[in-house]
């Protein structure tokens, strides 16, 4: 048994609106060395703990999490098209270990997943394909949320599962850190919206691109006084990566949905993807963890972080 971990922020305005070119040579080169390690490790399996944004998951049927069996990229914000390579069994028999753990999961199918999902292996392996991968999709951006409690234990549940298996596996955790992206909400929502984010599946061209042009906008005067939303909390990501790289993961329990929202944006919550996947590595033994990367990247929408971490024991 081998397992490795990265964690990594994800952005869909990445290369649609950058910050300057020393910045972009920055992320660039960390990518490019995360990518030569995970060659390296060239692993037998990778598990992904990633966010949806209303592109797989809609209202009509919510699930706090989903593991999928076969799995489709939308190809949202230019991220590759097609399939997965979804190991279907292997996914399957975790979905079985994770319900006798007594963890509700949900089992998909066919699964669509959205650049929050693909990116990071784009990024990371240069296909969707190249190595055997099982999907986990943690609900991050449509309220109501669970206790991160119920993080942590799936993410326990999963590494138990993978320190059973005789194979190199690299776990991923795909989100956050400090951000708000104007994602509307159910509440109050005009009609029109509200039945977007009921089964708002297989949106036309047209409305794809309306709906990227909108994150795009705001990414222009993100953290800037026209902006309303929340902006990026460099305070709040850093004690946030400490906490995963010192390893006081039982702190998580006490974790405030509503504080973090307020201090850090809505769309934070898809830290629990990294939650899960720390939960999972120190289930599975000891760690080591550095923090290879952090900055706020305004014109990103995202704290932009990426943590590497390996079982010692």
């Amino acid at each position: 048994m081998s397992i490795k971990l990265k964690c990594l922020s994800h952005t869909p305005l990445r290369g649609l609106n950058d910050p300057g070119a020393d910045v972009v040579r920055e992320v660039d080169a960390i990518l490019a060395r995360s990518r030569a390690e995970v060659e390296a490790f060239d692993p037998e399996l990778i598990v992904v703990f990633a966010p949806d944004h209303y592109n797989g998951l809609f209202y009509d049927l919510m699930p706090p999490f989903v593991i999928a069996t076969a799995a489709d990229s939308v190809a949202d914000y230019q991220t590759l098209p097609g399939p997965l390579s979804v190991d279907k069994e292997l996914a399957m028999e975790m979905a079985k270990f994770i319900l006798d753990s007594d963890i509700d999961i949900a089992i998909s199918h066919r699964l669509q997943v959205d650049h929050g999902c693909t990116q990071t292996l784009e990024e990371l392996t240069g296909s969707l394909t190249r190595y055997p991968v099982i999907p986990i999709i943690i609900n991050s951006v449509a309220p109501p949320f669970g206790p991160y409690r119920r993080i942590r234990k799936l993410g326990e549940a999963v590494g138990q599962f993978i320190a059973r298996l005789n194979k190199r596996v690299l776990i991923l955790g795909t989100g956050g850190l400090s951000h708000e992206p104007p994602v509307p909400l159910l509440a109050d929502a005009p009609e029109e919206v509200a039945n977007f984010l009921i089964a708002g599946r297989n949106p036309t061209p047209e409305a794809r691109a309306a709906r990227q042009a909108r994150t795009l906008a705001t990414g222009k005067i993100f953290g800037t006084p026209e902006c309303p939303l929340t902006p990026l909390n460099t305070e709040w990501d850093l004690a946030f990566m400490d906490l995963l790289i010192e390893g006081r993961l039982a702190e998580i329990d006490n974790f405030k949905i509503e504080e973090i929202s307020r201090a850090a944006g809505r769309s934070t919550h898809e830290i629990r993807t990294w939650v899960a996947a720390f939960s999972a590595l120190a289930a599975a033994g000891s760690y080591q963890a550095r923090q290879d990367y952090y900055r706020p990247i305004n014109e990103w929408i995202a704290g932009y972080g990426v943590i590497s971490a390996d079982v010692t024991a």
